[in-house]
């Protein structure tokens, strides 16, 4: 499941998810530190595109949604189905995810978000 595999991975994602808080907090949350609740929904407003704008309840429920999606595609649970009419991203499932601990389903969430800003070139300087 996880893409990690040695010591030295797991520390290397541990780092590389305290450098995606840091330079998100002070990007979006006048240097507070974020949590991971945040920095998902974070990725959810830019899987949708539309830049920052006034969410309602349910979009934000429905971005933490795409979100979560998007970070777990790579690991085989989802795929990217089709936009709706109104721009929004929706996905399909194709595996359920396995029943993890609370701390386990973090872990898993930190390194999924470490792949995503690591595939956009985050880190590079």
């Amino acid at each position: 499941m996880p893409f990690y595999t040695d010591m030295d991975q797991k520390t290397d994602i541990k780092q590389k998810w305290e450098t995606v808080v840091h330079k998100l907090s002070e990007q979006f949350a006048d240097g507070d530190t974020l949590d991971i609740d945040s920095v998902i929904y974070l990725v959810g407003v830019q899987e949708l595109g539309k830049g920052a704008q006034k969410f309602k309840k349910d979009e934000k429920i429905n971005l933490m949604h795409i979100a979560i999606c998007k970070l777990l595609e790579p690991y085989g649970y989802y795929e990217f189905d089709y936009f709706d009419p109104d721009g929004w991203p929706h996905y399909k499932t194709l595996n359920e995810l396995p029943n993890l601990k609370p701390g386990e389903q973090t872990v898993l969430m930190k390194e999924a978000i470490v792949h995503y800003f690591t595939e956009l070139g985050f880190f590079e300087n």
